[in-house]
């Protein structure tokens, strides 16, 4: 994708499809990156923020800064928001949770690596700071007042403007946190079967990596609350991309959805300019205060669009909870055995191709609840879940055939242990929990917490 700078003018409709053509490459050099977000809790529970008098994740940043990562900041002397190094970077959620989005990396061997060295360069400042990183979906105690906002400008005009559109908007921004991944495609025909696909098994994908049973320091009755809010938070750039559904979409039909999506804001010289609520199809026609649309302002408004699968450079699958380090790499897995081989990925649109979006549309409302035991088609989602994890399965082992025997299918395992019985993450979080609180907050965060050194 262009860069968010490109100050080029936008002239023709064909300029938005250009990004996506550009991004293709042959499967030879196919990649996968993993993108794992992560919230801070000090010891009495209370969420680590961006900064204060025991210090925040802008601690950790200058820190790091100091080793090897570049930090980057949204304008001359603003704040540092995020690190960047060798592909890698170092972002920071809204209510500042920490985020490792990884290289494009050839396995998820490499992905799993990526992650243990990123959590050992976290352990000594972690540790002198007093704070323990969750692998879990939504923040499990604290409540939405106790929260500040990293300063990043769109967060800024996000803060203001979801609530008007979700009940939940502001806990998707300060409490949620997931795990992504980022995959290539070869053509324009690539892209979206593998999109469709991703579509389809949105709600399965949830499903098993429902990890998120908590609220507020109890178990809320469910499993997955991130999922919860994300049925509440903007249905315009949220949800399923309907327009995509049809068998010979392409990339048209998806630049057509986003074209009629509001804006959040732009910027000029550094500069914030607030035009919420203006589509960018307005805004490439009528302008904004003078200001015309550029390609870096499509970008960012590309970057502002949240569907389950997002298309971009790359697709990013978006619908999983953030997990503990054992699984984190899982959903990299899962995905590279579907994406990444054709026997697999043929099986696998076989397997959804008559889901309609009324039905997948439909089970979301049960996913959170119920997680694999959400009806389906007669049955549940269960059966889905097995048939996906054995199609990826064989995906990953004829990879390892190919490649001298690299297996991935062993960050897949665990995962489908847990398929296997009918459970997601979030059954063996609320197993034989203490009832006082206090003992309860602590086991929470024993069965959460990221170790830091080996």
């Amino acid at each position: 994708m262009a860069d968010t700078n490109d100050d080029r003018p936008i002239r023709s409709f064909e300029q938005l499809l250009e990004p996506f053509a550009a991004s293709e490459k042959p499967a030879s050099e196919f990649l996968c990156g993993a993108e794992a977000e992560k919230p801070g809790v000090f010891a009495d529970f209370s969420p680590f923020p961006y900064e204060g008098p025991r210090g925040g994740v802008s601690t950790i940043l200058n820190e790091l800064a100091g080793r090897g990562w570049t930090g980057d900041r949204e304008y001359e002397g603003g704040p540092l928001l995020a690190l960047l190094r060798d592909g890698a970077s170092i972002t920071l959620e809204p209510g500042s949770q920490l985020e490792l989005s990884g290289a494009p990396l050839p396995t998820t061997h490499a992905i799993a690596k990526e992650m243990r060295a990123h959590l050992a360069e976290l352990a000594d400042i972690s540790e002198r700071l007093g704070v323990t990183w969750l692998g879990i979906g939504f923040q499990p105690f604290a409540k939405r007042a106790d929260y500040t906002f990293v300063p990043k400008l769109r967060y800024g005009v996000m803060r203001e403007y979801l609530p008007k559109r979700g009940g939940h908007a502001l806990d998707m921004m300060l409490r949620t946190s997931t795990v992504q991944a980022n995959y290539d495609y070869s053509s324009e025909e690539d892209a979206m079967r593998k999109l469709r696909v991703g579509l389809a098994l949105s709600p399965v994908t949830t499903a098993m990596f429902a990890n998120s049973p908590f609220y507020e320091g109890a178990p809320f009755g469910g499993k997955s609350f991130r999922a919860r809010v994300w049925l509440d938070v903007d249905p315009d750039r949220s949800g399923l991309v309907p327009p995509v559904w049809k068998e010979k979409s392409g990339y048209r039909d998806y630049v057509e959805w986003a074209l009629d999506i509001p804006m959040f804001m732009f910027k000029r010289d550094g500069h914030r300019v607030e035009n919420t609520g203006q589509t960018f199809r307005s805004f490439m026609k009528d302008g904004y205060e003078g200001h015309s649309a550029q390609m870096g302002d499509y970008t960012t408004h590309l970057n502002t669009l949240f569907p389950e699968v997002r298309l971009k450079k790359t697709l990013e699958v978006r619908g999983a909870d953030a997990q503990s380090e054992a699984l984190t790499p899982a959903l990299a897995a899962l995905y590279t055995g579907i994406y990444y081989d054709e026997k697999a990925l043929a099986e696998s649109i076989e397997l959804v191709r008559e889901h309609s979006l009324a039905e997948v549309t439909a089970v979301r409302e049960h996913v959170w609840k119920l997680g694999l035991d959400s009806p389906f088609r007669g049955s549940t989602l269960r059966p889905l879940a097995e048939k996906i994890i054995e199609i990826a399965m064989g995906g990953l082992s004829r990879r390892a055939r190919m490649d001298e025997g690299n297996d991935e299918t062993v960050h897949l395992r665990a995962l489908a242990s847990l398929v296997g019985r009918g459970h997601s993450p979030a059954d063996v979080l609320v197993e034989g929990l203490p009832t006082n609180d206090g003992e309860r907050k602590a086991e929470i965060v024993r069965r959460t917490a990221f170790q830091l050194r080996g």
